[in-house]
């Protein structure tokens, strides 16, 4: 063989070498570009799986105790590791209790009045969101012996009324309906919430109370309802709202996606809760 021979071939060993070696180092390459890719997509995966925990504190108006309970304990079925606690009350008094200092995670209101004492005192993270709307009734005693039929029956010497006090969403809007039809009552007692002003009645400590139609639907036949026209002119818009502080941010996100879900909406119409 010539020597030009000779030289040409060992130029094509090595050219052919250098291919191996450029081609055995794009594969490594590769392999690193989709291990690291697969190391990617598995955080990911697990931050987006990553499991809730711990206790979510709600503060919510007395009138969506039976609601919010039973939406509480899907939310722990759902979320194993989770306890949702609730502080059930007066709007306005849990309202102060928050600005006060409170630890809680959500505030669930029965007006947008008394959700303002948090949004103004800048106690609530991001904006209020309405997710369902109650409207007013009268609650008689079974069978309603005193024949209440409007809410101008309330107003008959001798009969015991009960009212929220005015300061409470529900007082407040049993006064804007008194207003639109133009009526004066004087009750044997303003309550602090609307579950107190129910319980008067069916302990038969009072005759009649004004109170959410989703009350009178969970006393089922402890009470009996009435239903008035003028409460069409006082239906109270409920806002929620995670709170600034909130010790549990991430759970209480998840619980109030959980209300204004279409599963957490059937539990609040079935209730008797209007749609927003």
């Amino acid at each position: 063989m010539s020597r030009s021979a000779r030289r040409t071939r060992r130029t094509l060993q090595v050219a052919g070498a250098g291919a191996a070696a450029l081609l055995a180092l794009s594969a490594c390459s590769s392999s690193d570009d989709s291990s690291s890719t697969s190391d990617s997509s598995a955080s990911a995966s697990a931050d987006a799986s990553k499991e809730l925990s711990g206790t979510v504190t709600v503060f919510a108006a007395a009138s969506l105790k039976e609601s919010f309970t039973t939406l509480g304990k899907e939310f722990e079925k759902e979320h194993p590791g989770t306890k949702v606690t609730f502080n059930f009350g007066g709007s306005d008094s849990l309202a102060a209790g928050i600005t006060g200092g409170a630890p809680a995670d959500v505030f669930a209101a029965a007006s947008p009045k008394t959700m303002a004492i948090v949004t103004d005192a800048k106690d609530a993270s991001g904006t209020p969101a309405t997710f369902v709307r109650n409207q007013l009734e009268i609650a008689t005693l079974p069978g309603n012996p005193h024949k209440v039929s409007s809410l101008k029956d309330l107003t008959k010497s001798g009969l015991k009324v009960v009212l929220c006090d005015k300061t409470v969403p529900c007082g407040a809007a049993a006064q804007k309906a008194l207003d639109a039809g133009k009526l004066e009552l004087t009750p044997v007692s303003y309550e602090q919430d609307v579950k107190s002003a129910l319980t008067k009645v069916e302990l038969k400590e009072a005759d009649a109370a004004v109170v959410y139609k989703t009350d009178v639907k969970a006393a089922g036949d402890k009470v009996e309802g009435v239903e008035f026209p003028e409460s069409a002119n006082a239906i109270n818009d409920y806002p929620i709202a995670l709170l600034k502080d909130a010790p549990n941010a991430d759970a209480a996100k998840a619980f109030i996606e959980l209300v204004q879900s279409a599963e957490g909406q059937k539990v609040l119409t079935e209730a008797g809760f209007l749609q927003p």
